[in-house]
C-alpha cells in the first residue's frame, strides 16, 4: 500500500497505541527510529501502519512502502527520525553450549537465522590459535555457509574417516525442539537429493575431487552440525565464533531471490569485511591496477560501501541516499582538466543578458568541502552546534519573512535597498538610489560568521576589523545593515534539535586514473593529496584564490577523505603515470584469477565452472606469447556477459577483437589467434552453418 493521508494527530495516537500494546517482533525497525523529545524510540513503518489502522480502519501492515518513504513522511510531519545504530552480534559455539550477544537468540527457534547476514566466522582452539576459511576459487566470502565450511576444513580428516552409515546419521540441524532432526553428510549433490530434494545445501570439496554435501539454509541452520563436530572431534575449550548482523530492509525483501546467489562478502579485517578496506584506511590513497575485466571499478564501490557502512555490508546498492553523499565517482579521460576537477571559470549569462564568467568549484573540491564540513563539525562542542543552529534558524526565518524586491532596508548613510534573491551562498541586492552601482551581491557566509561570533557590531568599522581588513568596502555597510535586521527579528531558538555530528568517512573513486594528464588535473593538489599532509598541515592556495569571496582562505583535503583509483597498465592511449603521484598512492595489482567470485552472479553452477575453465586456459595461452604478459590476461568481468550471451558470442563479439588488438603487427599473428581460440574452446562456424546463414539471409 502507499502511505495514506495521515495527520500529525494520527501519528501521536499511534505512538500512544504502541506505548500500550508494544511492538511485535516482526515489526521491529532494522534501519530507522522515530525519536520523541523524551527519547522514546519507535519503528517508523509500524507507526504509520498503526496510524492508518486507527484513522482509516486499515489492516496493520508495513508492506507496500519502504523505510525511506516512512522516514520522509514522518519528518515532513515534524517528527525526528534517526538512523538506528547498527549492531553486530557474536555467537559462540562450544561442545556444551551456544550463546549470543543478541538477547533474542534462542536454540528453540533457529528460523531466526533467516533475518541475519554473516560478517565473520572462525574456529579458535583453546590455546588461542585462530583458523579461518581457506577460500577456494570462486567461493563467496563469509556467507551463511562459512562456519560449517570451516568445520569441514578443520575436521576434514575425521569426517572423511566416518563410515557411510555414520555420515548419513550425522546430526546437522533441528530448528525447534519438537521438529525433526535433519541428518546426513553425503558424497554428492545427487546422493543428498535422494534423501532431501531441495536446493538448501552446501558442498565442500576435498582431496581427489571428493565432496561433503549437507543441509544448509540460513546462518543458524548448521549450529547443530558445528556443535556435533566439536563434541566428537574437538578439544576442551575449542569453539566456533560467528559474527553477524540483521539484514537491511532491501536484503530481507529480496532474500528469496538470493538463495543460490548470495551477497558477496569479503573477509572481515579489523572490523571491515574486505581486506582492501583496512588497506585504504591505512594508506589514504589506493590504486588498483591489472588486466582488463578484473573487476577493479566494482571492487572500488564494494570497498566504499564496506567503509561507509562500517563493515555492515559491501553492496553499493544498499547505501541510502544520505550515505551516497559520502561517495563520489569520476572517470578521467585525455581532455579532463583542472577546471573539471578543482575549480575554474565558467561562462554565465548576466542579469542584463550579457555574457560573463564565474568561478565554480570542480567535482573534487566540492566533495572535499563536504568531507571537510563533516570533519570540522564533528570536532565542535554541543554549545557551538547549538549556537550555529540558532544562527541558521535566525537567517532562515529572516529571509522567509522578507518579500523579495518589495521590503526596503537602510544602511547607516540612509541609502535604501531591497533584497531581490538569496541562494546557498549569496544575497542579491538592488540599490535604486545608487547611480553608479545599483546592484550588489553579498557573501551569505560573512553574515553567518558575524552572527556566530557572539560579538556586537554597531559601525561599519567593526565589520571591517572583524574581517581583518585595513579599509572598509561597500559590502560591509550592507553586511552591517542585514546583521542588525536579523538580530532585531531573531526569536528564541529551541535547542532540542542540537546533536553532536558523527565523524564520517568519504570515498572518492577515480576510474581510469591514468587516462588523464595527472599534473594538469591535480595542479597544486600534488602536495595536499599526500597522505602525510592531510588536514591543515597540507593547506594550499588554489590557482584562483584571488577570486574567492575570502581570498586568504586555504584549501586542504581533510583526514576523513580517502581516494581509490583504477588503471589498466596496458592502455596505450596514455603515457606513463606521473612519478610524483606514484609515490602518493599505494598500488595493488589484481590478477585475473583473483576475482573469480564475481562469477557467482552466473545463473548456473555448471556455466560458472565452464567459464572458469575456459578463462584459465585462455589466460595460460596468453602469457605464452613472448610480447604479452599477465597484464594482457582476460578478467572474470568479461564472462558475466554469459547470462545473455553464448560462449561463442562472447568470443566473436568481445574477446576476439580485444585480443586481435593485442597481437596486431606481431609475427604469426594469425597463428597466435588460432591458438587463443583453441585454448578458449572456440571452433568457429562449420561449413554447413555458413550455408544455412546464407540461406537465412535469402
Amino acid at each position: 500500500m502507499a502511505i495514506p493521508h495521515l495527520k500529525k494527530q494520527d501519528i501521536l495516537s499511534a505512538l500512544r497505541y504502541i506505548d500500550e500494546h508494544g511492538t511485535p517482533a516482526n515489526h521491529q525497525s532494522t534501519r530507522y527510529e522515530l525519536v520523541t523529545e523524551g527519547g522514546t524510540r519507535y519503528p517508523p513503518k509500524y507507526v504509520i501502519a498503526v496510524a492508518a489502522h486507527l484513522a482509516h480502519g486499515m489492516e496493520i501492515t508495513t508492506e507496500g512502502f519502504h523505510g525511506n518513504e516512512a522516514r520522509s513522511f514522518l519528518e515532513g510531519q515534524g517528527f525526528r527520525v534517526e538512523e538506528k545504530q547498527r549492531e553486530k552480534f557474536e555467537l559462540c559455539v562450544t561442545a556444551d553450549s551456544v550463546t549470543s550477544t543478541d538477547e533474542r537468540f534462542t536454540m528453540d527457534n533457529l528460523d531466526l537465522g533467516d533475518r541475519y547476514r554473516t560478517l565473520d566466522a572462525y574456529f579458535q582452539r583453546a590455546d588461542g590459535t585462530v583458523i579461518r576459511r581457506a577460500y577456494s576459487k570462486g567461493e563467496r566470502r563469509n556467507s551463511g555457509q562459512t562456519m560449517p565450511r570451516i568445520a569441514c576444513q578443520v575436521f576434514e580428516r575425521q569426517l572423511a574417516a566416518l563410515s557411510v552409515e555414520e555420515r548419513e546419521r550425522f546430526p546437522v540441524c533441528q530448528y525447534r525442539p519438537n521438529s525433526e532432526v535433519i541428518r546426513g553428510i553425503y558424497p554428492s549433490v545427487a546422493a543428498f537429493k535422494e534423501h532431501r530434494n531441495t536446493i538448501e545445501y552446501l558442498t565442500y570439496g576435498y582431496g581427489g575431487g571428493r565432496q561433503f554435501v549437507l543441509y544448509c539454509w540460513n546462518i543458524f541452520s548448521t549450529i547443530v552440525f558445528v556443535r556435533e563436530c566439536l563434541r566428537r572431534f574437538g578439544g576442551p575449550g575449542d569453539r566456533f565464533v560467528l559474527t553477524y548482523r540483521e539484514k537491511e530492509e532491501k536484503e530481507a525483501e529480496t532474500a528469496a531471490a538470493e538463495v543460490v546467489i548470495q551477497e558477496e562478502l569479503a573477509q572481515q579485517v579489523k572490523g571491515y569485511r574486505n581486506p582492501f578496506s583496512s588497506m585504504l584506511i591505512q594508506s589514504k590513497n589506493l590504486i588498483f591496477r591489472g588486466a582488463p575485466g578484473t573487476g577493479k571499478s566494482h571492487l572500488a564501490k564494494e570497498i566504499a560501501a564496506d567503509i561507509i557502512s562500517d563493515g555492515y555490508f559491501d553492496d553499493y546498492t544498499l547505501l541510502s541516499d544520505e550515505q551516497r553523499q559520502q561517495v563520489e565517482f569520476v572517470q578521467f579521460h585525455p581532455s579532463y582538466d583542472y577546471a573539471d576537477f578543482v575549480e575554474g571559470l565558467r561562462p554565465k549569462v548576466n542579469d542584463d543578458g550579457t555574457m560573463g564568467f564565474e568561478l565554480r568549484d570542480g567535482i573534487f573540491k566540492r566533495f572535499a568541502a563536504r568531507a571537510r564540513k563533516n570533519f570540522e563539525d564533528s570536532q565542535k562542542s554541543r554549545e557551538t552546534i547549538e549556537r550555529e543552529l540558532s544562527v541558521q534558524e535566525s537567517i532562515s526565518e529572516f529571509f522567509a519573512s522578507v518579500e523579495m524586491g518589495v521590503d526596503t532596508f537602510q544602511i547607516v548613510s540612509g541609502n535604501e535597498f531591497t533584497i531581490t534573491g538569496v541562494d546557498d551562498s549569496h544575497i542579491f541586492l538592488s540599490i535604486p538610489g545608487n547611480a553608479l552601482v545599483n546592484k550588489l551581491t553579498l557573501n551569505l557566509d560573512e553574515i553567518r560568521r558575524m552572527l556566530s561570533s557572539g560579538r556586537t557590531f554597531e559601525k561599519r568599522k567593526d565589520v571591517t576589523e572583524f574581517f581583518g581588513k585595513t579599509f572598509g568596502s561597500q559590502a560591509h555597510s550592507y553586511d552591517l545593515a542585514l546583521y542588525k535586521e536579523i538580530v532585531k527579528r531573531k526569536k528564541r531558538s529551541s535547542k532540542a534539535n542540537a546533536h553532536a555530528t558523527e565523524l564520517k568517512k568519504y570515498i572518492f573513486i577515480i576510474d581510469e586514473i591514468n587516462r588523464g594528464e595527472i599534473s594538469k588535473i591535480f595542479g597544486e593538489l600534488f602536495f595536499a593529496i599526500d597522505p602525510g599532509y592531510r588536514g591543515p598541515a597540507g593547506e594550499i592556495s588554489t590557482q584562483y584564490a584571488n577570486l574567492h569571496a575570502v581570498p586568504e582562505e586555504k584549501f586542504y583535503i581533510p583526514e576523513n577523505l580517502y581516494i581509490i583509483g583504477t588503471m589498466n597498465d596496458i592502455d596505450r592511449s596514455v603515457d606513463s603515470f606521473d612519478f610524483a603521484m606514484r609515490r602518493r598512492f599505494r598500488f595493488v595489482e589484481l590478477k585475473a584469477e583473483e576475482r573469480l567470485e564475481m562469477l557467482a552472479c552466473l545463473e548456473d553452477e555448471e556455466l560458472k565452472e565452464e567459464a572458469i575453465r575456459r578463462m584459465t586456459a585462455l589466460n595460460r595461452e596468453i602469457v605464452q606469447v613472448e610480447d604479452l604478459n599477465e597484464n594482457y590476461q582476460i578478467g572474470a568481468a568479461y564472462f558475466l556477459k554469459l547470462n545473455t550471451l553464448t560462449f561463442d558470442q562472447l568470443w566473436t563479439d568481445h574477446l576476439q577483437p580485444l585480443l586481435q588488438e593485442y597481437v596486431q603487427g606481431m609475427y604469426d599473428e594469425a597463428g597466435i589467434m588460432d591458438r587463443f581460440a583453441k585454448a578458449y574452446g572456440y571452433e568457429g562456424p562449420t561449413e554447413g552453418d555458413g550455408d544455412e546463414a546464407v540461406q537465412d539471409q535469402g
